[in-house]
């Protein structure tokens, strides 16, 4: 009986072995979901809370909202130019990509400007390179409905020339220049605005709605869209604390966004 026990043994070893190893496989693999499920959760770019603003609606990216480190190099978008409502009083909005401007005084920036003035609907293409004034693109003449596309790049770190494009792509016209200019580089925005006129903060035009479409943005390490970076949604809100417009979570991956006034 002994021997007849002693060679059983051998028949369960393999057994308890291959139990051994299965759930060995299994502990490994349930540690793989949740090493997986926490890096997803934890190095996901976050959102902040959401930012209430006088001027600016819209989306800023950041590489640390608390530690922001001067990495942004590209912005780009695209969007269709609304139509302005007429009113009786003079109105204004802008919409623009820039970089820099959250964090710091430095903003350079480009986009489009849709405005009531003296009762008639105005439309144009500019640049501006904070502190200097905005200047308006003669050579584009744009109009509502027309599709912009528009991107701002670093060209040289060590000379800090940055490169401006604005085009219009229903009219084929477009606007091309380098400039010289120190940048904070700390984020970098896709912004509907009520800007300021002669030092005082305008009224809000009525354009209806905006989508920026085609977001793409470019720090030192990442190249992506706004959802690949820490980013924070934008409202606009007056002095008594009243909403002004609502601005649509970000969707297609981070590319697109809307923008809607509110009546």
């Amino acid at each position: 009986m002994e021997q007849a026990g002693f060679s059983e043994e051998p028949k369960r070893q393999p057994i308890r072995r291959r139990f051994i190893v299965v759930l060995w496989i299994s502990m490994l693999l349930g540690s793989s979901f949740v090493i997986v499920l926490l890096t997803q959760t934890f190095l996901k770019p976050p959102i902040r809370e959401n930012i209430s603003s006088s001027d600016w609606s819209g989306y800023v990216v950041f590489s640390d909202s608390m530690n922001p480190a001067p990495v942004i190099r590209n912005v780009s978008a695209s969007w269709i130019i609304p139509t302005v409502t007429v009113s009786q009083r003079d109105t204004y909005s802008d919409v623009w990509i820039g970089i820099g401007g959250q964090f710091d005084s430095s903003l350079i920036q480009t986009g489009t400007e849709q405005d009531s003035e003296n009762g008639s609907p105005v439309y144009l293409a500019w640049y501006e390179l904070l502190p200097d004034y905005s200047v308006t693109i003669n050579q584009t003449n744009v109009s509502p409905g027309d599709t912009i596309t528009a991107s701002i790049s670093l060209l040289d770190v060590g000379t800090n020339e940055w490169l401006i494009e604005i085009a219009d792509a229903t009219n084929g016209q477009s606007f091309s220049q380098s400039f010289f200019y120190v940048s904070s580089r700390l984020s970098a925005e896709w912004v509907v605005e009520r800007p300021t006129v002669n030092d005082a903060l305008t009224t809000l035009a009525d354009f209806g709605s905006v989508a920026f479409t085609n977001i793409r943005v470019s720090s030192d390490s990442v190249s992506g869209t706004a959802a690949d970076f820490p980013f924070s949604q934008v409202t606009m809100y007056d002095r008594l604390n009243n909403q002004l417009v609502t601005v649509s979570q970000l969707a297609s991956g981070g590319t697109t966004f809307n923008v809607a006034y509110l009546p």
